[in-house]
């Protein structure tokens, strides 16, 4: 049995690469795919005929490697412009939506955009009627500041 295992070896880094891919699925940070990379390296070196211990070394040179080269431009490739991309309330601005509930004059109403309902203020402090079609303009916390489009 033991013989088996020592003869097949890259069964078991097939496994340990197939689930770091799993894994890195799910995680998206290529952390894991690294490692991923060294198991790989290490099948290709007991298919060659190393021996285990040179196959743990091959596993761990290849997968800090693949830390120290492959991460980096992946990040860079994968994630660039990420720091420029609004998120939350701030990618509202621009954005067009319904009134659902009647904004009066200098008060709140409700304007949905994209199946979320918003609390909303009138630009010019004007009324808007429900159902008019508005642009959001601004925002003030949680509250949106819209004008009719």
């Amino acid at each position: 049995m033991i013989e088996y295992f020592s003869n097949n070896l890259w069964q078991f880094w097939a496994i340990l690469c197939i689930v770091g891919l799993i894994l890195e699925l799910m995680s998206g940070d290529f952390f894991i795919l690294c490692f991923s990379i060294g198991a790989f390296c290490s099948i290709l070196a007991s298919l060659c005929g190393a021996g285990f211990v040179a196959q743990i070394i091959i596993f761990a040179i290849a997968s800090a490697l693949s830390l120290w080269l492959v991460r980096p431009a992946m990040l860079k490739w994968l994630h660039k412009n990420e720091d420029q991309r609004p998120s939350n309330a701030d990618a509202l601005i621009g954005r067009e939506g319904r009134v659902s509930e009647d904004i009066p004059e200098g008060g709140h109403g409700r304007v949905a955009i994209d199946g979320d309902d918003w609390k909303a203020v009138s630009s010019d402090g004007q009324a808007i009627a429900r159902g008019t079609k508005v642009r959001v303009i601004g925002r003030d916390s949680i509250i949106i500041t819209v004008a009719e489009a």
